[in-house]
């Protein structure tokens, strides 16, 4: 059985504003893209990466890699029109490529680089327990309900949301099945793994445990936040 690391940099990064898509932009002399499968590239239990990459960026990340040592990347697949289907473009490559179905795909967003040894363990160490796992941490914030945008009524309590992350991990039999079952349903734009399987029904997901640090990178105040984070380590008195 193989452990494989399913990152997705289909994206054109559009809120960003930046000329290059964000998985390749160059911060602290190295593109986030390579940060993001050094994490895999180190971990022990993590056999394979495979990366569902933007069209004309397949030299650029080959390149990237050559460079950078990531050795455990074996295949690149094309990007698709939106996330689903550039998740579904990776899980129908893997399969194609003779993977076992009980084998475990970790699906993973390029643009979190800051990933942790501890959340990829959890999530394989869950996924073989209860079948899948996804990563969350519970929210802290008060929530407010808006159908404008502009004003709100009503709230949703706190204590029983929790904020997902990636990755998100299932078998790629599970992933299979779960997509084609979505192409018959006509379910084509759900905006995460986890969503898809809610919208399918019938599916109970398990959570694995996040972390504050596993920021995704959407807009350039996340590109801040990024680089301090990356000069910062944990002071050893705190728990």
């Amino acid at each position: 059985m193989s452990n494989i690391a399913l990152i997705i940099a289909g994206g054109v990064g559009n809120r960003m504003g930046q000329d290059i898509p964000k998985q390749f932009m160059y911060i602290d002399d190295c593109p986030v893209i390579i940060r993001t499968m050094m994490a895999f590239q180190k971990h022990p239990q993590i056999d394979v990466i495979a990366v569902v990459c933007l069209a004309g960026w397949e030299t650029i990340l080959q390149s990237y890699a050559n460079q950078f040592g990531i050795n455990k990347l074996k295949y690149i697949f094309p990007g698709g029109e939106n996330g689903q289907s550039s998740i579904r473009n990776g899980i129908f490559g893997l399969r194609n490529n003779g993977f076992s179905k009980k084998d475990l795909v970790l699906i993973h967003d390029a643009v979190r680089p800051l990933i942790s040894q501890e959340i990829i363990s959890s999530n394989i160490a869950i996924c073989l327990r209860n079948g899948n796992a996804v990563t969350c941490i519970k929210c802290a914030e008060a929530i407010l309900e808006s159908a404008n945008h502009l004003s709100s009524i009503s709230s949703i309590p706190r204590d029983k949301l929790f904020r997902t992350q990636t990755p998100q991990t299932f078998t790629l039999g599970d992933m299979i099945k779960a997509h084609e079952e979505a192409i018959q349903k006509g379910i084509l734009n759900s905006v995460a793994t986890c969503t898809l399987m809610v919208e399918l029904g019938g599916r109970t997901l398990f959570m694995a445990p996040g972390e504050e640090r596993n920021i995704k990178l959407t807009n350039t105040e996340d590109i801040e936040l990024y680089k301090s984070l990356l000069h910062t380590s944990k002071e050893s008195w705190l728990k």
